[in-house]
């Protein structure tokens, strides 16, 4: 059963609504990323901190949020970790909100 409080808390900060909404346009903010296109694997955690500029442990705290809430998924490589919004748990979420506000 999908949570909305824990979804709802989520997206209750600034950084939080910044990384969904570069995520939503992953190739445009994150395009210099070498090791591939962010639209197919996902952002590399460290371009998101250097973004925020925030200290990488304070942005994977923003970014286990967001992920627990199901707004985004991860792909591990190696030892790093790429993150993608899930599109579907977003529109999930939105349809929830007009049915009920």
């Amino acid at each position: 059963m999908v949570d909305r409080l824990e979804q709802s808390k989520a997206l209750a900060g600034e950084a939080r609504l910044a990384i969904l909404g570069w995520l939503a346009e992953s190739d445009r903010h994150f395009g210099h990323q070498a090791t591939g296109a962010p639209s197919e694997i996902g952002v590399c955690v460290t371009l998101i901190a250097e973004k925020l500029e925030m200290a990488q442990p304070t942005v994977s705290r923003h970014l286990e949020l967001l992920r627990r809430a199901g707004f985004l998924s991860v792909n591990k490589i190696g030892r790093w970790s790429y993150f993608r919004r899930n599109e579907a748990a977003i529109e999930d979420y939105k349809r929830w909100i007009d049915e009920h506000l």
